[in-house]
């Protein structure tokens, strides 16, 4: 029978057959013992290894992290691809948007016309709407100019109803509102002297024209030939004889923008540089209120902050206004930042010096939540404020029964993701309201008081459709990653330190542990018949071997 022999670390086990290892549990016992010296030897050495890969796993996360390298690198890279140029990974969602864009009308129907017209009470007035249309707004005619650092566009809007978001039916569905066609008409002439407005008074009821009419929804939104413009048209033909609050507005645009691209600065990204040619409007009294501010309302700058102030221009206001942050929301698993006008922006020039030139007429000045744009409607007397009067003097609210603003249905408001500055949600609220006060030379309007009277308010809306939802939650989880990197490098570090710490804890269990099992070291053994019948003799000589 062969001899058998294993050698471990500084040991050698010899003189012994195969038959007196399987049968001598003395030598059983020291072999299986020596084994656990051979695996505590190379415990301590993946240790080792773990320790040293621990502490430089921190070390290096630390100082990633303080140096915000890996930060540094994705923002560079958004800022690098968020920009108005050709291949970008924004430029063609922004040529032609994915989210569908609603637009709601909603009318204030008068109840009670003839008794508010007699000064007898108040005009009660009860909401009709919504009326919903699918609104695309693709832009055509992009063009690039100034060596590639601006880009010029039309935003033509067209309109398709959606009967089933809608209450009824418009082209059957009547309304009673405010005359405008015949209040323009008499607010153009009231300058002309009392003999000609009584004139023109006149010929007016010979018409049947009266402050107040009823038309169906399809009238007063996309136009209808009134009779009065009618008969101007044929004295002046320069007059329009069709009226309609969206009158020529289905397929028509609000001129061209030129916009900053933002590839050399990207705080500059979607910023209108000119409308319709022009960096300032002529409409208002200064240079602050003409100013062209911030954005269209459809891109933002990435990397928003909640203490930003962030300017929309708005053609239908005429003007700029700015917006705070309110809140943080989350839109379809996509944190946003919610930015909202403050009370501020529709206040009186008395209460923000900012507004003072939006006031044209010092002694008429409108209070509170209410800004006249009559300079930009061809003189006609339309108020706009936002719907119901909210965050408006309360005293316009009050003068309407049938006003009630809510604040969680009327406000306007951006949800914005603050890491791609792209638009998540958005209300843009308004409300177009006609200025009623007496007229001299028309006994019509001799019991109006200066009523803000309200006609028609709009919420034109829209939420990210669900592709373009996980596209970003995709991009957002890659740019958490990236610069969540050191810390990732820290926790691994900090979790390979405590296997560190418990191998160190088991090699000093497994060493005394070794220690005491060799305290004694049998020279010969007998543990039966067979061991006394071979002989056997156990000797442990020492050599010299390689440490780990």
């Amino acid at each position: 029978m062969r001899d058998f022999g294993v050698k471990c670390d500084r040991y050698v086990f010899m003189k012994y057959t195969l038959s007196e290892f399987t049968h001598n549990k003395s030598l059983r016992f020291l072999l299986l013992l020596y084994f656990n010296s051979c695996t505590m030897r190379k415990g301590s050495c993946c240790m080792y290894a773990t320790g040293i890969i621990s502490a430089h796993l921190v070390i290096v996360g630390i100082a990633l992290f303080v140096a915000g390298v890996f930060q540094t690198m994705i923002h560079n890279k958004i800022k690098g691809e968020i920009t108005l140029t050709e291949g970008s990974k924004v430029f063609a969602t922004w040529k032609n948007p994915p989210p569908p864009v609603f637009m709601e009308f909603f009318f204030f129907n008068v109840t009670n016309p003839e008794a508010f017209l007699k000064g007898e009470a108040k005009p009660h007035v009860t909401e009709m709407g919504p009326y919903t249309y699918r609104e695309y707004r693709p832009k055509h005619n992009v063009t690039f100019v100034d060596n590639g650092t601006k880009v010029a566009a039309y935003t033509p809007k067209s309109f398709v109803f959606v009967p089933e978001k809608s209450v009824g039916d418009p082209s059957v569905d009547l309304v009673t509102t405010v005359n405008i066609p015949a209040v323009a008409v008499m607010n153009k002439i009231k300058g002309a002297g009392f003999w000609v407005s009584s004139g023109f008074s006149m010929f007016m009821n010979s018409i049947g024209t009266t402050m107040f009419m009823t038309r169906t929804v399809n009238d007063l939104l996309w136009g209808f030939k009134d009779p009065l413009l009618t008969r101007l048209r044929s004295v002046k033909p320069e007059v329009e004889e069709y009226f309609g609050l969206m009158y020529n507005k289905n397929g028509s645009n609000d001129g061209e923008f030129v916009y900053h691209t933002g590839e050399h600065n990207y705080l500059d990204f979607g910023r209108i540089y000119t409308w319709k040619g022009q960096k300032l409007m002529s409409f208002w009294k200064t240079n602050q209120s003409n100013m062209i501010n911030g954005s269209d309302g459809s891109a933002f700058h990435p990397f928003l902050s909640k203490e930003e102030r962030l300017n929309v221009f708005t053609p239908d206001l005429c003007r700029s206004i700015h917006m705070r942050f309110e809140k943080d929301v989350e839109v379809k698993g996509i944190p946003a930042y919610r930015f909202t006008p403050p009370r501020d922006v529709l206040a009186s020039g008395k209460n923000n010096p900012e507004n003072e030139g939006f006031c044209l007429m010092p002694k008429n000045c409108l209070d509170d939540g209410v800004l006249d744009v009559s300079v930009c409607r061809k003189g006609a007397p339309v108020v706009v404020s936002f719907p119901h009067f909210h965050m408006g003097d309360k005293k316009y609210a009050d003068a309407i029964d049938g006003i009630s603003p809510v604040h969680a249905h009327h406000q306007t408001f951006l949800d914005l993701n603050p890491t791609m500055g792209v638009p998540v949600r958005a209300m843009k609220r308004a409300q177009i309201n006609i200025h009623l006060d007496r007229i001299s030379g028309f006994p019509l309007t001799r019991n109006l008081n200066n009523t803000i009277f309200p006609i028609i308010f709009l919420n034109e809306s829209v939420v990210i459709d669900d592709v373009s939802a996980a596209r970003i939650q995709k991009l957002l989880l890659i740019v958490k990653l990236v610069s969540y990197f050191p810390l990732i490098l820290i926790t691994l570090g900090v979790i390979l330190l405590f296997i560190t710490i418990i191998l160190i804890v088991r090699y000093c269990q497994n060493k005394m542990s070794a220690k005491k099992d060799t305290m004694y070291t049998p020279v010969s053994a007998k543990s039966d018949e067979q061991d006394e019948k071979n002989g056997t003799f156990i000797g442990l000589t020492p050599v010299d071997v390689q440490k780990c």
